[in-house]
């Protein structure tokens, strides 16, 4: 089919992400801040256009971001790209759950087999973003899409770019800011590139 590219968007600054809380599968919507923010990186012609298919996770917060950037467009939900599943520490600091037993095996865990409590661990997220990603790509080589846009989260863009690229930055390292992201350029659904939104 040639080749598509893949942006990976991540949305905009939530109440939660400004107070420094985990928030995964919880639904804020975007602050006053993050809204005008995303509003003035579309202003100044930021994102890609001529953009033939959308994606989100479903969650507000990237719906939202969706529609500040694009407008009222069809969309595909898909809920496997959503953030980490935190369980009883959504909604929660740090500070707040540092004195837990709990908070500190799943915080000092390197086998990414603990899970929070009535969530899920680091494997099992890393898993499932892997199996939403490839379905996704699946998606639009069946539809022969050239240009895609996928609302996302920061952990779900940073597993993709980490599973992709792993010898160039770690985790944490492919993490973009509020609404940036990566293009990924594809050939025959192997990753050719990719460049900062930012740099587009």
């Amino acid at each position: 089919m040639g080749s598509m590219q893949i942006h990976l968007i991540r949305h905009g600054k939530t109440a939660a992400n400004e107070q420094g809380l985990y928030c995964g599968q919880a639904d804020p919507s975007l602050s006053a801040n993050g809204t005008a923010a995303i509003v003035s990186l579309q202003a100044e012609g930021l994102y890609p256009a001529a953009v033939e298919a959308y994606f989100t996770s479903g969650l507000r917060r990237t719906e939202e971001t969706l529609a500040l950037i694009y407008g009222n467009v069809g969309r595909t939900a898909m809920p496997g790209l959503r953030e980490y599943d935190f369980g009883q520490f959504e909604m929660q600091s740090h500070e707040a759950l540092k004195g837990l037993a709990a908070y500190q095996a799943w915080i000092h865990d390197e086998t990414g087999h603990v899970s929070c409590p009535g969530g899920e661990s680091r494997h099992a997220y890393a898993r499932r973003v892997r199996e939403a990603f490839d379905l996704l790509v699946d998606e639009v080589v069946c539809q022969g899409h050239r240009n895609v846009v996928a609302v996302v989260h920061g952990g779900v863009i940073a597993h993709v770019m980490a599973r992709l690229f792993p010898h160039v930055r770690d985790f944490y390292g492919w993490q973009p800011d509020h609404g940036h992201g990566y293009s990924l350029t594809y050939e025959q659904r192997q990753c050719m590139g990719f460049v900062e939104l930012s740099a587009i």
